[in-house]
Parts: C-alpha cells; sequence; structure tokens
C-alpha cells in the first residue's frame, strides 16, 4: 500500500465528519453537498503526495477542505450569478420531540444562511470556529494572526447574531 493512501486513510478516518459538516458550511442542496464532499475527499488524496509535515495533518485537511469548498461556491456564483439558496437541510435525527427537532431545523437552517452570505474568508473562520478549532489553529489554517482570528470570530459572531435576530440576510461578499 502506498504511504499517499495510508495517509488518506487516517486523514478520512480523523477528519470525515468535520470534512461533511464544513461541506454542509458551503453547500446547502444535499446532492450537490455530497458531490462538494466526493470532490472535498478526491483533491485531498492528491494533495497528500505534497503533504511534507510543515503543519500538522488537520491543519492541511482543513486547508483543502476549505479551498474546494471556495472553488465550489465561486463557480456556482459565477453559473447563478448569486449566493446559494438553501432549499433544504437535513435535520439531525435526535431524541427531542417533534415540534423541538422542527424549531432546531429551522434555526440551524436560519443560521447556515447567514454564514453561506459571509465573504469565504469570514465563513472559513466560522466554519473552524464551530468545529471547536482554537484560535491559534484557524490562524494556522487561514494564515491570519491568531489575534486576528479572535477578532474576526467577535465580529462574525456579532453580525450573525444581529442578523439572526433580525431574520434578515444581507449579502457581504
Amino acid at each position: 500500500m502506498d504511504s499517499n493512501d495510508e495517509l488518506y486513510r487516517e486523514a478520512s478516518a480523523e477528519y470525515g465528519a468535520a470534512l461533511q459538516r464544513l461541506a454542509r458550511g458551503y453547500e446547502a442542496d444535499p446532492d450537490l453537498r455530497r458531490d462538494l464532499l466526493q470532490e472535498i475527499h478526491v483533491e485531498l488524496w492528491r494533495s497528500l503526495r505534497l503533504f511534507d509535515n510543515r503543519c500538522s495533518l488537520r491543519t492541511w485537511v482543513y486547508r483543502v477542505a476549505h479551498n474546494v469548498g471556495a472553488s465550489h461556491i465561486l463557480r456556482r456564483r459565477r453559473a447563478a450569478a448569486r449566493l446559494v439558496d438553501l432549499d433544504a437541510l437535513e435535520a439531525e435525527p435526535g431524541l427531542i420531540d417533534g415540534e423541538a427537532q422542527a424549531q432546531q431545523q429551522y434555526s440551524v437552517s436560519r443560521l447556515l444562511d447567514c454564514i453561506h452570505h459571509l465573504k469565504s474568508l469570514d465563513r472559513q473562520v466560522i466554519l473552524l470556529y464551530l468545529e471547536g478549532e482554537q484560535a491559534s489553529c484557524i490562524a494556522e489554517v487561514t494564515g491570519l494572526s491568531a489575534a486576528t482570528v479572535a477578532t474576526r470570530i467577535h465580529r462574525i459572531k456579532r453580525l450573525l447574531n444581529r442578523q439572526f435576530g433580525e431574520g434578515a440576510i444581507h449579502a457581504e461578499g
């Protein structure tokens, strides 16, 4: 077995769920999301031949995923000349009643709608933050300083809270 295949299996096992969530943050349509996720995995596998341990595997995986996601968004914008619309969002099955689950699904859908309207770099920062990554990791992935990341997170959270509270979505880039 090739060492790149082994490294891909390791990355896929470790970060597969996070990649699915990131794809969900970039694409609302379930069919297009599956295509995007597949494209992320293909590019990750291809890119690992260039991986030289100058950064962590996690950083590498997130950089590849973001680059593929950003390219996907740009292609969609050019094709549709508008931002991605959220048509549907699958609710995560849980142990909550139907009404609460519907409210949770609606809230998540609105939040993702707000996130989809952020600038690409802001979207990357907040998606990594929502994945539980620390500012230092996000800084490593984005190339920003940790202080800049922390400031952006604060600003983005304030913007999302305002937009979420108003129920209005305004494109920012």
